[in-house]
């Protein structure tokens, strides 16, 4: 079992600044992915974007040039900083884990971001 605990949500005018923490513990395995998924009202989970331990990272288009996903292997953590947020950002933001050789997905309980305009 994972266990991921999120935290950095919260309300950010357009233009602004948020960064967004997950923080993993129990079996976590040495080689996963982790990374972020988005949910808005009325519309599918879509991925923000994951990084691989070792590799680099992917992203929405949507987010390429304003999101930075980074990870701390030490921690288990990930982080998602999230700049020039625009009011289509505003979702649930959702953490995900994924051990390397395993089919099971984890996911956080879900951090609300929402953007003004």
């Amino acid at each position: 079992q994972v266990q991921l605990v999120e935290s950095g949500g919260g309300l950010v005018q357009a233009g602004g600044s948020l960064r967004l923490s997950c923080a993993a513990s129990g079996s976590v395995s040495s080689t996963n992915f982790m990374g972020w998924y988005r949910q808005a009202p009325g519309k599918q989970r879509e991925v923000v974007a994951v990084i691989r331990s070792g590799y680099s990272a992917n992203y929405a288009d949507s987010v390429k040039g304003r999101f930075t996903i980074t990870r701390d292997n030490g921690k288990n953590t990930v982080y998602l900083q999230m700049n020039s947020l625009k009011p289509e950002d505003t979702a649930v933001y959702y953490c995900y884990y994924k051990g390397l050789f395993s089919t099971r997905e984890y996911w956080g309980q879900g951090t609300q971001v929402t953007v003004s305009s």
